[in-house]
């Protein structure tokens, strides 16, 4: 499928309100969102940043090298991550987010959580976006949380049985969003809220990851914006035969290939070299705002 430079613009020219009168702006460059684990197991940091000062420097930092959105987590999702209960997730992000709101007052911050419990806490605190790595299926009150703060929210594409039973694989996982989709609608979340993410990385084998890469503007034809989360991940790894810690430059490579296709935010750690990355990618895509 052809996205056109209009087709883009035409379906996700967006804003949405952030503190102090800010406005987060969709359809007109790509917004880089910027990882923060608040973790002591996070498989990119190993918990580097959980202390709340040394989080917001970091914030901070990001936010210089260009980030728009700061995503801040407290519970690993790397392959064999230990769960960890509510309380445990709000000791660690709650004074995290409040740290990075004292320090950049006007930036977005999004709460990576699938707890409504924790969301709601954590939008209380100062962040301005859900980001349910389980697409509103976990926890039956997060969309009802999405709804009741009128704030954006990410459904990502997961399942538990990582079985697809269509002839084509792609077909399930839109059909998976799309049921995230019917839940946020039916509780009340309003169209312009619902953005997607393809799940990259979670329950997929390495070839469904690379097949998904390659199709993503099937996703983008949903109507809806679409985040990309490819940032480090194993399928980069597998392909490149590199540690984690030389991912850059094929993360980057995910980061062009996505905006390509129509992604429209994406979720990296390596904020200065995807920033760059994608103002190239977006003087192709988006002419009239270079």
């Amino acid at each position: 499928m052809n996205i056109t430079r209009e087709s883009k613009l035409e379906y996700y020219s967006r804003s949405y309100e952030l503190p102090g009168g800010k406005r987060l702006e969709l359809g007109k460059r790509t917004l880089i969102m910027g990882i923060l684990n608040a973790t002591p197991d996070s498989f990119s940091d190993g918990g580097k940043f959980n202390e709340a000062e040394a989080a917001a420097r970091r914030a901070v930092e990001m936010a210089a090298e260009g980030a728009d959105i700061i995503d801040i987590g407290g519970e690993s999702t790397r392959p064999g991550f230990v769960p960890v209960d509510a309380e445990e997730e709000l000791r660690r992000v709650i004074p995290v987010i409040q740290a990075v709101r004292a320090a950049l007052p006007h930036i977005a911050i999004s709460i990576d959580t699938y707890k409504a419990k924790t969301a709601r806490h954590a939008l209380e605190a100062g962040a301005t976006i859900i980001n349910d790595i389980w697409g509103l299926k976990f926890d039956a009150e997060m969309a009802a949380a999405a709804a009741e703060y009128v704030c954006p929210v990410i459904l990502t594409h997961n399942r538990m049985n990582p079985v697809y039973l269509a002839a084509d694989f792609v077909e399930d996982v839109i059909a998976d969003l799309k049921e995230s989709i019917e839940i946020a609608r039916h509780a009340g979340v309003q169209e312009e809220q619902i953005w997607l993410d393809p799940g990259l990385g979670f329950a997929k084998t390495h070839e469904q990851n690379m097949e998904l890469l390659g199709r993503l503007a099937e996703l983008h034809a949903l109507g809806y914006p679409v985040l990309l989360g490819t940032s480090r991940k194993s399928f980069i790894r597998q392909t490149l035969d590199l540690p984690r810690e030389e991912l850059v430059e094929g993360t980057a490579a995910t980061t062009a290939l996505g905006i390509a296709q129509g992604c429209q935010i994406v979720r990296v750690h390596d904020v200065r070299a995807n920033k760059r990355t994608a103002t190239m990618s977006d003087a192709i895509t988006y002419p009239r705002y270079s």
